[in-house]
């Protein structure tokens, strides 16, 4: 070892970056030792990797001049066990390690002929000059890496609820759903009772709860992952445990019960606890919450199930459903009578929120549809599911819901699930005439995935990752669960309560802004009274929107419909109407652009003169309206470049006697402006890892139809033969529009 290290001294010096980086790696590569103990492995694994590289390259190099070979190998032996490092655990992207690798790299090598310099007593400047210039850089280095980062778009952006005049629901006398209840709560868990990593699902379990063989359900538990997996938990895939962490109302019941999942995450990081702040809430308002602990499912540094596990993740939750049942009719249990099973709900994080969806599907089948052997007779009352950042994509059958309330919540910081997946699984759900549910959706800006449990933390990536996160723009954890408790402790009262007098909420956001964290909130809502006429879904003619109606424009700069994505390219699996308009800086009102649908003669619609009427908007790029994107090519230098618009449009209604009634959006609520994001320190890493700055999220617009017959009182809606939206507000701009409906009466 000296040897070497006398043929190279530049060696040790480049050994040390490699035993640090190791070492970091190691620290954040979770396998259930001690963090400081995989630093440590670490350091070693990087220490013997390096040395057997430089041996290598040494033996390679034979024969060639020895002080040049020696330098060389150092380099180059450097330069493969970074890369060895960044292949297993140190997954920057590549423009960040590379370049970083090269720097400390070229900052070792400097570092190291300053202080043989100035060892030598050979006090030159240079040397000295170096030395601070290393120690500057590694210094400037460190810095930005521990800061939070900062928000490009935060001035750009006008406060939320600024210009909101609507009433609020507190006004109306309701009291905020994320405000305790009166209830007192009872804590305790239930599980296998021989946990032998978690003394509260092993003697600290109050009642004690039977295994269950997922085998047929998770073939995919071998090999590797069955090996380290049975090693840390003790038991396999036919034993795994009904464990949960119950929040009981005290009283004589019975209540309606609630079970909250997580989703993916180190199997070693317990998550199941990060829901207490919703068991506490809704245990204090009546209901029964339990957290399912499915962490021996999640990921493991010997791998993850890459999904096959989500049926899984879906059955465990209708097995916890069981127990419940048979406690409750177990007349000499202490819960018997305590659940009112004709009132469940399910709620998921992750992929716990694809995991519900597939619960709530399989909850209605006689067989596991991906083997028949596997027999199901669950039939449960499940009234309402909750999807909290879902997937909608890791099971390999799409799970098309009915009949049964549904809410998802999306954060436009998450950097895990960076697309509102919840909104497919929103737009498939359908419901029969006779039903009388609710679907809604909350997409919060600055919110990212991991704060909607209380212990995953702001980072969605662990460490080094997590270092490149820019996370100043977001939302505290606080207040991303504060507004979390508010849109599902709201959803929970109207689908088990039947408290729909929160439903306004879903509608427009700004009916709890003193509930609510200041923040944009865009909401989704349509119930099965919802009907709708047009939705860009059924061909590529633009001159018509269904057999029913045909189209006339006047005026547009911009007239398509697209599919929309996501900022990552995905599928958003939604069709929209995007339409521009270019007045110049000022609205022309002799020549206002205009979109019409015009009804035929022959349909008619029974609307409900007391509902609303439904559009679904969302701002678009106005760059577009110059050709090419690039806002400098028509303007002159010393022209200041346009801004973004704040929307705003006129809905105009026309009856078959020519009676017009007009209804600004803004009466109702101001349409959201461009939502931009910055998930990394550099805005090239956004494109790599993340994708756009931002992505189309429309919102649904209820407008009040008796708003627009005090408007024009002769207007009848029921002889409604044009939609017309008017163009009339903005001087210029880009709007995309999707479905577009009515209340009716069924």
């Amino acid at each position: 070892m000296l040897n070497l290290f006398r043929r190279s001294p530049l060696l040790p010096v480049l050994i040390v970056l490699s035993v640090v980086l190791a070492g970091i790696a190691g620290y954040h590569y979770l396998t259930g030792w001690p963090p400081l103990l995989m630093m440590l492995v670490g350091m070693v694994l990087g220490l013997v990797a390096h040395l057997l590289f430089y041996l290598l390259f040494l033996l390679l190099g034979k024969g060639a001049n020895q002080l040049s070979l020696a330098f060389n190998a150092a380099i180059l032996s450097t330069v493969a066990t970074f890369w060895l490092i960044k292949s297993n655990a140190f997954r920057w992207p590549d423009q960040v390690f590379y370049a970083a690798a090269l720097l400390s790299i070229v900052c070792a090598i400097l570092l190291y002929y300053c202080v043989k310099k100035l060892t030598a007593r050979q006090y030159v400047w240079w040397a000295w000059a170096g030395v601070v210039l290393v120690v500057g850089v590694v210094a400037t280095g460190l810095y930005w890496l521990q800061q939070e980062g900062s928000d490009p778009y935060a001035e750009k952006l006008p406060p939320p609820f600024a210009e909101a005049t609507v009433s609020t629901l507190s006004e109306q006398g309701l009291n905020n759903p994320a405000s305790s209840g009166s209830y007192t709560v009872q804590a305790f868990t239930y599980g296998s009772g021989t946990d032998e990593k978690r003394e509260e699902y092993a003697d600290g379990v109050t009642y004690q709860t039977p295994t269950v063989d997922a085998s047929r359900l998770l073939p995919e538990w071998k090999g590797k992952a069955k090996k380290w997996r049975e090693r840390f938990w003790g038991f396999g895939v036919k034993e795994f445990p009904l464990n949960g962490r119950a929040y009981m109302p005290e009283g004589e019941g019975a209540f309606p019960l609630v079970l909250v999942v997580h989703g993916n995450h180190s199997m070693i990081d317990y998550s199941d606890d990060g829901y207490g702040y919703l068991g506490e809430l809704l245990a204090s308002r009546g209901f029964i919450t339990v957290s399912v602990d499915e962490n021996f499912i999640n990921s493991h540094w010997s791998g993850d199930f890459r999904g096959r596990e989500m049926p899984v993740r879906g059955w465990l939750l209708l097995k916890h459903l069981e127990q419940w049942q048979t406690w409750n009719i177990s007349a000499d249990h202490p819960l018997a009578g305590k659940v009112d099973m004709e009132n469940i709900m399910l709620m998921g994080h992750s992929r716990g929120g694809e995991a519900v969806s597939i619960a709530a599907a399989f909850d209605k089948l006689p067989y596991y549809p991906d083997d028949a052997q596997e027999t199901f007779n669950f039939n449960f009352n499940i009234k309402g599911v909750v999807a909290i950042a879902p997937t909608d994509y890791r099971y390999h059958r799409q799970i098309t819901l009915k009949d049964v309330n549904f809410l998802s919540l999306q954060g436009s910081y998450d950097a895990d699930e960076s697309s509102f997946w919840g909104m497919r699984a929103y737009r498939r759900l359908s419901f029969a005439d006779s039903n009388d549910g609710f679907k809604a959706g909350v997409y919060f800006h600055q919110a990212n995935h991991g704060q909607f449990n209380s212990t995953w933390g702001r980072a969605d990536f662990g460490g080094p990752m997590s270092w490149l996160l820019n996370t100043q723009p977001m939302m505290s954890g606080e207040e991303q669960r504060e507004a979390a408790k508010v849109f599902i402790s709201a959803f929970a009262e109207a689908t088990l309560h039947n408290n729909r007098e929160y439903l306004p909420l879903f509608k427009n956001s700004t009916r709890g802004r003193n509930w609510l964290p200041a923040q944009y909130y865009l909401t989704h809502f349509r119930d099965a009274n919802t009907e709708t006429l047009v939705n860009f879904e059924e061909d590529i003619d633009l001159a018509t929107a269904g057999k029913n109606f045909t189209v006339q424009t006047q005026n547009l700069k911009i007239w398509r419909e697209e599919t929309l994505r996501s900022r990552d390219d995905g599928s958003q699996e939604n069709n929209a109407l995007v339409l521009g308009w270019d007045y110049g800086d000022s609205l022309k009102l002799d020549s206002l652009a205009s979109y019409n649908i015009v009804l035929s003669d022959t349909f008619s619609l029974p609307v409900d003169t007391t509902g609303s009427m439904l559009i679904t908007l969302a701002a678009g790029d106005f760059k577009e309206l110059i050709q090419g994107g690039d806002q400098s090519e028509e303007k002159e230098e010393d022209e200041k470049p346009r801004e973004e618009p704040a929307l705003d449009a006129s809905i105009v209604l026309t009856d078959k006697s020519g009676n017009a009634a007009r209804l600004t959006i803004s009466e109702v609520k101001q349409i959201a402006p461009r939502l931009k994001t910055r998930f990394t320190k550099l805005a090239s890493l956004d494109k790599e890892m993340i994708g756009a700055e931002w992505e189309v999220q429309p919102e649904t617009f209820h407008l009040p139809l008796t708003n627009f017959q005090v408007n024009n009182p002769d207007f009848d809606i029921n002889q409604l033969r044009k939609i017309t939206l008017l163009l009339d507000q903005t001087p210029y701009g880009v709007l995309l529009i999707d479905d577009i409906g009515f209340d009716v009466m069924h």
